[in-house]
Parts: structure tokens; sequence; C-alpha cells
């Protein structure tokens, strides 16, 4: 396709430009095949706004152009809950504008998306891509080789479309068995291993729903594979992220649950969470009244709860402790499943690992957490994040559940400043570049279609750019010190906030708390040199001799 076929007037002179935290501005307004760009003609202004098509989550429908004068008034609300208002002068230009916006903010073929055409001057596509692979994590993992191994029964995507090539299962289990095994579960998604447990050998397992159906059916290999993660123990958890009713109607449509009869040593706790069209509705309603721009202060409260965004962090955050609890407290092994388990269970086995493991909590080894629990296991983000708040078209896959992750994140970072090396400025950009990114590290649904896509040859990783010195240094926390301790997250009501650097990032009380912790933060990064400067450097040698 050729962009230019969708653009009738690309470029438009002394467009007014209203957006959040700025004055107007009079300029040129630019249209290409993925951005729009401002230009500032004011005098003595040098401002561009560049905006990505992608992040355009919707234009308003009740007036794309109004009638106002021989000019019209184009509101577009974004992705990342930017609202911006553009008048153009004259009634053709802005209906051509606003026609090509629709067209190419919604380009179906993802081969057209701008992660295929961006290419940075920092960065080659010869670069390593990703953080990490399952070969590598089971080659460092040295404890697991005794009684895991890494299976590649799933090369060729053809047991179950949504998993990465590798797994990790229990030794004793063979690629026949797997392949049984996967046909017992929804979509192909067998129980693999997701983390091990350094202190006590106890693991995380992860998988869909099995498909007992009305007429009960069960598995036997299933059953030996589960069985091989206890290996002796007294007994294993489910954590089933479903009602008990949920779980028992899901026999009607071919799904089930584990038999108490058939997984004797394995105990099924049920833990209810929203997902689908309930969460979407929920980011929507908090979104809506975030917008509320009454002062009345019940009023807005009234509308919060409404929401039951909170509610959800809450449920998020007190199942993934239950989950930290069975392994690191109770010393048991669990298996972690929804229906699809693509969504609530990535979710879950994420925000437990961050409490149990103090390699997770740092800046790499979070990202390397969301590379291998996200991006590798399935998470279908092209479906997940087709759409934000705004939009007024209602698919039925859309479901912002990474964005409660990193709501949920957020909170353990405010709980404990001190425990994570990564900066809520990190969160914000993650929850941004979901929804429309230059990188390709979450476009598809999953390995298969990235493999089908050439991703890795054709776009650069979000994840490696991170990394870089100077993206490191504004995504790190100062005040970050290594704790081997699990950081145990309080969930009472009043425990939890809403997360006011997204959900009201575009307001001047936000911005101005943004200002602020960078000056803090540029003031332990200045604390933090004057101290070492004024170490003497005998004492400084010896603290690296000791760090060696």
């Amino acid at each position: 396709m050729e962009f230019s076929e969708h653009i009738k007037t690309a470029n438009v002179e002394d467009v007014v430009l209203r957006q959040p935290l700025h004055p107007p501005g009079r300029g040129t307004l630019c249209i290409t095949g993925h951005h729009l760009l401002f230009s500032d003609r004011e005098e003595g202004s040098c401002r561009q706004v560049l905006l990505l098509l992608r992040n355009i989550d919707a234009i308003e429908k009740s007036g794309v152009c109004r009638l106002s004068g021989s000019s019209g008034t184009i509101t577009i609300k974004c992705k990342d809950l930017r609202v911006l208002q553009l008048d153009i002068p004259g009634m053709e230009e802005c209906l051509n504008i606003a026609r090509s916006i629709e067209t190419l903010s919604c380009l179906d073929s993802m081969s057209e998306l701008y992660p295929f055409f961006y290419r940075p001057s920092s960065a080659s596509l010869r670069d390593q891509w990703g953080l990490s692979s399952l070969e590598r994590h089971y080659s460092q993992m040295k404890e697991l080789h005794d009684r895991w191994r890494l299976s590649t029964v799933n090369r060729d995507f053809s047991v179950c479309p949504s998993y990465p090539q590798a797994v990790i299962v229990p030794k004793s289990t063979d690629d026949d068995m797997l392949e049984k095994v996967a046909k017992f579960r929804q979509g192909g998604r067998f129980p693999v291993l997701c983390y091990y447990h350094k202190k006590n050998g106890m693991v995380i397992m992860r998988s869909s729903q099995p498909l007992t159906g009305a007429n009960r059916k069960h598995c036997r290999e299933d059953e030996q594979l589960l069985q091989a993660v206890i290996d002796g123990s007294d007994k294993g958890y489910i954590i089933d992220t479903r009602s008990s009713q949920q779980a028992l109607q899901a026999r009607m449509t071919g799904g089930g649950l584990e038999s108490k009869s058939c997984y004797s040593s394995w105990k099924r706790l049920q833990r209810q969470m929203e997902r689908g069209k309930a969460l979407q509705e929920s980011l929507i309603k908090l979104v809506e009244a975030c917008g509320e721009e009454s002062n009345n202060m019940d009023r807005w409260l009234s509308k919060l709860e409404n929401s039951k965004w909170l509610s959800h962090v809450q449920t998020a955050l007190s199942t993934a402790g239950l989950l930290a609890e069975c392994v690191e407290r109770d010393g048991h092994s669990v298996l972690v499943h929804g229906s699809e388990g693509t969504d609530s269970t990535l979710l879950i086995s994420t925000l437990a690992q961050l409490i149990m493991d103090p390699s997770c909590r740092t800046l790499e080894g979070f990202l390397t957490l969301l590379e291998r629990e996200w991006v590798q296991a399935g998470h279908p983000f092209q479906q997940r994040c087709a759409h934000s708040a705004h939009s007024h078209a209602r698919l039925q896959q859309e479901s912002p559940v990474f964005l409660l992750l990193l709501d949920c994140v957020w909170q353990l970072w405010r709980q404990f400043p001190l425990a994570l090396g990564f900066s809520e400025a990190l969160l914000l950009r993650l929850a941004t570049e979901a929804y429309a990114s230059d990188y390709g590290t979450f476009l598809g649904n999953n390995q298969q279609e990235r493999c089908a896509l050439g991703v890795k040859e054709n776009t650069h990783c979000l994840f490696q750019a991170l990394l870089r010195p100077r993206e490191r240094d504004c995504y790190s926390n100062p005040l970050y010190e290594h704790t081997e301790l699990a950081i145990w997250p309080s969930v009472y009501p009043q425990s939890l906030q809403l997360w006011r650097g997204f959900f009201l990032r575009w307001t001047p009380q936000t911005h101005h708390l943004e200002e602020a912790q960078e000056e803090i933060r540029n003031m332990v990064i200045e604390w933090g040199k004057l101290a070492l400067s004024s170490c003497p450097a005998s004492t400084r040698r010896s603290e690296d001799v000791q760090n060696m």
C-alpha cells in the first residue's frame, strides 16, 4: 500500500494546536504515513509536536469538523490519554486531515506499522534482539538440570501456537507426553515452568484450563506431568483465577477444572479475577472520571469507586501475594491458570516473582521478566491493546491487562521505594509503548506471529533501547538498595492509591509532581557524586576491591 493514497492534504498552515500543559500554538501541520507533525511558527518559539498516528484512539465523531466560519476543529483522543485539539482553516483541509488520521491510525497489516520503518541512528538491525531466551535462562539455572529439561517440542509452533519454541518441563516427561497434554489444555498451553525458587526448590507452573468438558474427561499424561512437578512432596496448589461457578460453567463449553480424584496431591484455590470486557469497561469508567471537570470531590470519589479499577488492582496484588506465600512461606509448588492462560495467569506469576525474587527488581531484571512472562509467553498484545479508553470501537479481545500489571508494579514501587531498581518513568514509558511504539517488541500476539513477520530481523527491540546508558540513567531508581527479603504488599484499601502519574498525567498537578520528583532525583545523584568525591582515595580503592 502507498500511504500517499490516504493523504489528500499533506500540509496545512496557520493551524492552532491546543494541548495539555502548554499554551495554544499556531503553526504548520504535516501528516505522513505514520505521524502528525506540528511546528509552532510563533515568534521566538521552536516547539514541535510529533505524534505517532498509531497512538490515536479516537477522533470525536460528534463533530469531526464543526463549521466555524471557514475553519474546522478536530479533537484527537490518544491512547496515552492525551486530548489534543486542532483548529484547521478550511473545511476541505480539515475533512481531509480527519479522514487520513482515521485510516492511517488503524492500519490492518502489521508489516505496514511504523516499527518496520523506524531506523534510529544509535542502533543497527544487526544488534542483539531481546535480553534473554528460554535456552539461555535454562543454561544459567544449574539448579534445574537434575529434575527439569528444556524441550523443543514446540519448535515449529504446531503443539501450541502461543508458546515459544522452547519450554522447561519435568525431566520425566517426554515430548510424546507433552503433545498429548497439549491436546487436553485449551489452546495447547500445557503446564510449563516459569519460576524456580532458589531458597527451597519450589516452582511456579502456568498453563490454560483442562478440557474436561461435560463428560469430565481426564488425561493420564497431564496427571503424570503434575505429579512429577511435586515429586514426592505432600501436595501442590492450583490457583485458578476464575470463580468456582465460572470454572463449572466452563465445562458446558468444553473447558473445566482439575478434579480432586485425578489430582489428589493438588489442592485447588479459586481466586476470581475480572478480565476481558469487564476490565476494559473499568478502564473506560476510570478515564471518564479522571476527565471530570467538576470540582465536586464526592462526585469524583463516587466515579472512582464505581469504575472498580482499584478493586482489580487489589485483587491482583492479593492473589499474587497468595501465590508468593504458597511458594515462599509454605514451601509448596503452584500451578496457575484461568481459562486461556494468557492474561491473569501471566499477571499473577509476574507479580509473585517481583514479590519474592530480588533479581527481578533491578532495571534489567524487570525488563527480562516482562520479556519472558509476557512477550515470549504469548500475551496477545495486538488484540488486547488495539484500543485504549477513548475508542468507540468495542472489540471483543480488548483488555488492559498489561496496564493493570504496570499499575500493580507502581503500587509496589510506591510502598517499597528502595526495593525496586527502576523508576515510575519506566512504567509510564512501557504503558505508552504497549499501545503505540516505534519498536517491534509488543507487535503481534505471540512468537509465532513475530517470526512470520520477521520482527527480529526488521525492527528494533525496545528493551535493548531502554538499557542503553542514556536511557538507563533516565529509568533507574537512584534510591535503590538491594535486599534479599521478599516485599509483601499491603492490599488494604487505604494502602492503594490511584496511579496519578498515568491517569492524571496531563493535568498541571501531576506535571508539578513529576518536576518535583525529577528535582529530588537530581539531588540524590549529585549527593552521591559529592559523597564519593569526598571519600578518601584509599577507602574507595578498598571498597572497589570488596566489590570485585
